[in-house]
């Protein structure tokens, strides 16, 4: 149902005072989808619960088609009213706010045939980054340990374009036993490193047979994996780069890891 919105202070607007704060949005059960790509994705997967939409004319007009059929209240005002409820001009005039799933546990995942591991990546462009990736690589899940970002934070998901929507996800509590209990159900972990003694991108592909189940594992960017983490690991990988460059961003390693062992299926 369109309603339209007249002044700043109507409490159907209360939520959105809070959008910026990801403390309270998560305290309340809830997560934000930003931007018209995002919610119109969010809106086509049918399988959330939407609270509301917030939108401005612009978006209303651009959106119309889908908008009209949302499964909750989208709510119009002008850009000066959007601007002093949420405290910032966000994308693309354009805001949902949605009922948090409840978090998959990490054996709603074993039957993946390739996984994305990520461990201690905190920064909200990094994790939507690596969800993003990881859809465009045919992943079929993604684990996460304690420390890495929250893949519903609304910088992460925008900077996803919906990925993180999409993809499933657990968070593991206990990271080595997580890693352990994949080991036994015949994956292979594969530890993204720069080491110069671990085993070449392209020679670990090929040595793979088409149907091996992968958890390929990256770290944060400067400390990479921990030391423990790759002691675990079936095996260290890494991507031959120009010696006067220490490193690749987490993002861009995961990509081209990613396409080099996803496509060993269809070689």
């Amino acid at each position: 149902m369109i309603q339209w919105i007249a002044a700043a202070d109507d409490p159907r607007l209360d939520p959105y005072r809070h959008v910026a704060d990801p403390q309270w949005i998560r305290g309340h059960g809830l997560f934000v989808a930003e931007g018209r790509l995002v919610v119109e994705r969010l809106l086509a997967l049918e399988r959330f619960s939407i609270q509301s939409i917030l939108v401005n004319r612009a978006a209303h007009a651009a959106l119309a088609g889908v908008l009209s059929s949302a499964p909750a209240a989208v709510l119009v005002c002008d850009d000066p009213t959007l601007e002093s409820i949420t405290g910032y001009n966000f994308h693309r005039g354009c805001l949902a706010l949605v009922s948090r799933p409840a978090e998959l546990p990490p054996e709603a995942l074993d039957d993946a045939g390739l996984l994305l591991g990520i461990e201690n990546v905190g920064n909200p462009d990094n994790v939507g980054g690596l969800f993003r990736t990881a859809a465009a690589f045919g992943v079929d899940g993604v684990l996460l340990d304690a420390r890495s970002g929250d893949p519903l934070y609304r910088k992460a998901v925008r900077t996803s374009m919906g990925s993180t929507l999409r993809i499933r996800y657990s968070r593991a509590a206990e990271w080595l036993p997580t890693l352990d209990r994949f080991r036994a159900r015949q994956f292979t972990v594969a530890a993204l490193t720069p080491a110069a003694a671990a085993v070449d991108l392209a020679d670990f592909a090929a040595g793979m047979g088409r149907q091996e189940r992968l958890l390929v594992l990256v770290g944060a960017e400067g400390a990479g994996l921990d030391a423990d983490t790759l002691a675990l690991a079936d095996v260290s990988v890494r991507i031959p780069i120009d010696s006067s460059i220490d490193s690749l961003n987490v993002v861009v390693a995961a990509g081209i890891a990613l396409y080099r062992l996803g496509s060993r299926t269809s070689a």
